[in-house]
């Protein structure tokens, strides 16, 4: 467990980035984003929960605004806004908690137009996050 939290730790102090980069650790083989022309594509985010918290219990809506603020974060860091997002893709641990997810997701995009958007439950997700979002933004608007 000491190190799931001191990779997660790891990963939460890298800068987001627009473009691939090779200051990933070899132990996360991707990129937070990747600008391709006028699109941006963000790699699949997830909430960390503090250890002895239930993740369907109270550290799901505490998992699902980390990968919310995630996502705003690399926005920001390529000058983009939630409203820049076209296209989000939900997986859910437990499609239980999808009402919840959708209370908690819904304000990110408050005053903007909600962007299209899939969604589907797992059987599992990376470091047994109960969920992962991704989202595709564009440049042009």
């Amino acid at each position: 467990m000491k190190m799931l939290v001191a990779l997660l730790a790891s990963f939460a102090a890298l800068p987001a980035s627009a473009q691939p980069t090779p200051t990933i650790p070899a132990r996360l083989p991707y990129s937070p984003s990747v600008r391709a022309g006028d699109t941006l594509y963000i790699s699949g985010q997830i909430g960390q929960i503090p250890v002895g918290m239930d993740p369907h219990k109270e550290g799901f809506e505490a998992a699902v605004k980390a990968a919310m603020d995630s996502i705003g974060k690399i926005l920001a860091a390529s000058g983009l806004d939630f409203g820049h997002v076209v296209k989000c893709t939900v997986m859910l641990d437990d499609m239980a908690d999808w009402p919840r997810f959708n209370t908690i997701y819904t304000p990110y995009f408050a005053g903007k137009r909600l962007p299209a958007r899939s969604a589907f439950g797992t059987d599992g997700l990376a470091l047994g996050a109960p969920v992962e979002v991704e989202c595709i933004a564009t440049f042009a608007q």
